[in-house]
């Protein structure tokens, strides 16, 4: 096991090439949770999304208006980051334009618009017969592409469950995240909804007159909360319910061609059941974790919680369950706060059979026979480190990436009332910005990034920095990131009402200066968040450089 220890401390002193001690694979690596408006602390609405691909450079994308009759184009590679921030890729047709567009937040997955609508994102899985990809279907339209028409041209959730179905029927659902299905997290500040969307397979004609895709969505109970993780959440629908429940015309018959279910017998169409293949452990784990968190006492959950170190070892005996156990949605035993959501998003199953800190094989020998962590003990052990020391992959909630908590205030102007809290890199290290729906410019460190060449001015590589720095003594390095982010980022939520009200008395004046206001106060909170880190870098080299590791 000494070997084993020295040998780590060989490996991370010639780490810091900066991005290579991530994992490579990003797949399945979205986590989206909604609260309802009677479900959370505040009487928000919130919806979020994790994502783990590397464009995650945040731009504002202003409204504009349109002649009557143009075009809009519909582009494929919005998610590369190998490309200059203003070109989103390849164009691989066009729509009809609208006479004028929303202002709106762009990213790898655009979140929120001007008017307080936003939308998280998912993959999913789906069945081999429906997958397709751009090399052999006439499909043209991916969900990051749906998602900004909808915040260009919506309001409502309502308005851009309509147009995303109008989109992916019409033009064909084309997979952009493997030849996967996607879920949409789609919120206003008064209710939220899931939509999931079906590829309908390769042999799609957009002149036969079938529809290019199979979706549906279901609206989140007031005082709800649901979660999507990488896997279908929807089941009965019930399109009596119009209010309720929402889908494509063939939402029943492209599972009927298939032979996937029977009309004539006796088991009911459950959509989850119907669309998606085997359940995978890396969904399950995180339904379970949600749903025993929030509701524990809704029914007797699995005991996924360790007892003793080698209980995680122990396959034999580790529940499987049915996926069917997990609710579309449920009412929480507390009411939720952005924060509550930011902390399951840092989520690394701390004492439970998916710890990574937990393995055995972490454990040195001290003083009388003690067995304790090694300083080196990280709940993101690399490829590497997981190979040398024997350690199962288990997918954590929190990976590299970035992504957002959207908060959504009907009370409020929707300049003011929705709050876009950002993060870059990987949210257990991060902090959330707030970036209030009416800012009109990004900060230009959040604007940069290319993960081929480190940068000073970038604030992902900032972050980044520290997030591989911690490598160096990760149990101690930690205590000493928490120290300097808590009170940054507890700050801005304590300051929260102070800023809405200054906010709100520019506002009554002029919305202009008001919009200058939260630009000024956003910009200056993504500063201050950059120059945090770039002081905790600092402390890391100096306390923990590798000149300091005796033998």
């Amino acid at each position: 096991m000494f070997k084993k220890c020295v040998s780590i401390i060989i490996v991370l002193a010639a780490v810091l090439s900066f991005g290579q001690i991530k994992e490579d694979n990003a797949d399945d690596g979205c986590t989206d949770i909604i609260v309802g408006k009677l479900a959370s602390t505040d009487g928000s609405v919130i919806t979020s999304h994790t994502e783990c691909g590397p464009e995650c450079r945040v731009n504002v994308v202003k409204g504009r208006k349109f002649k009557k009759g143009a075009k809009a184009p519909v582009y494929y590679g919005i998610q590369d980051v190998n490309k200059t921030i203003d070109d989103y890729g390849e164009i691989l047709g066009y729509i009809p334009q609208v006479e004028k567009t929303y202002t709106y937040f762009h990213s790898a997955y655009s979140h929120i618009n001007e008017h307080q609508l936003a939308i998280g994102e998912s993959t999913l899985s789906q069945k081999e017969d429906l997958k397709v990809d751009k090399s052999i279907g006439m499909q043209i339209m991916t969900i990051e592409q749906a998602q900004i028409f909808a915040l260009q041209r919506c309001k409502t959730a309502r308005e851009a469950i309509k147009l995303i179905g109008d989109l992916v029927e019409k033009y064909g659902f084309l997979p952009s995240c493997g030849p996967e299905s996607e879920a949409l997290c789609i919120a206003d500040p008064n209710e939220a909804w899931v939509m999931e969307v079906f590829a309908v397979g390769p042999e799609w004609d957009p002149e036969s007159g079938d529809l290019g895709a199979i979706w549906a969505a279901q609206r989140v109970p007031d005082d709800h909360v649901t979660i999507v993780p990488n896997w279908s959440i929807i089941k009965e629908i019930d399109l009596t319910k119009p209010n309720w429940f929402k889908a494509s015309a063939n939402y029943k018959q492209v599972a009927i061609d298939h032979g996937w279910y029977d009309p004539n017998g006796s088991m009911p169409f459950i959509w989850q059941k119907v669309y998606a293949p085997e359940p995978r452990e890396w969904a399950t784990s995180r339904f379970w974790l949600f749903y025993s968190t929030v509701a524990p006492n809704f029914r007797q959950w699995p005991n996924k919680y360790l007892s003793h170190p080698y209980k995680g070892y122990d396959i034999y005996h580790q529940y499987i369950e049915d996926i069917a156990i997990y609710p579309f949605s449920v009412k929480p035993e507390k009411k939720m706060s952005v924060q509550d959501v930011i902390a399951f998003q840092r989520q690394v199953y701390e004492g439970t059979i998916f710890d990574m800190t937990a393995d055995f094989d972490w454990f040195i020998p001290r003083g009388g026979g003690r067995m304790e962590k090694s300083p080196l003990t990280t709940p993101f052990p690399t490829r590497d480190m997981r190979e040398l020391l024997d350690i199962p992959y288990r997918r954590m909630v929190s990976r590299t990436g970035h992504g957002m908590v959207a908060q959504l205030r009907s009370w409020l102007p929707p300049e003011i009332g929705g709050v876009y809290w950002f993060y870059l890199d990987n949210p257990h290290i991060s902090t959330y910005v707030p970036i209030y729906a009416g800012v009109q410019e990004i900060h230009e460190a959040y604007k940069e990034y290319d993960p081929k060449a480190y940068s000073e001015t970038s604030a992902r590589w900032g972050i980044d920095m520290v997030d591989n720095l911690l490598y160096l003594k990760w149990q101690e390095g930690i205590k000493d990131l928490h120290a300097a982010r808590n009170p940054l980022e507890n700050e801005w939520f304590e300051t929260q009402a102070d800023i809405d009200k200054k906010a709100l008395e520019l506002y009554k004046k002029s919305p202009k200066k008001a919009k200058k206001f939260l630009t000024d106060y956003s910009k200056k909170q993504m500063q201050r968040s950059f120059d945090m880190f770039k002081q905790v870098r600092n402390t890391l080299i100096t306390k923990y450089t590798n000149n300091k590791q005796g033998m």
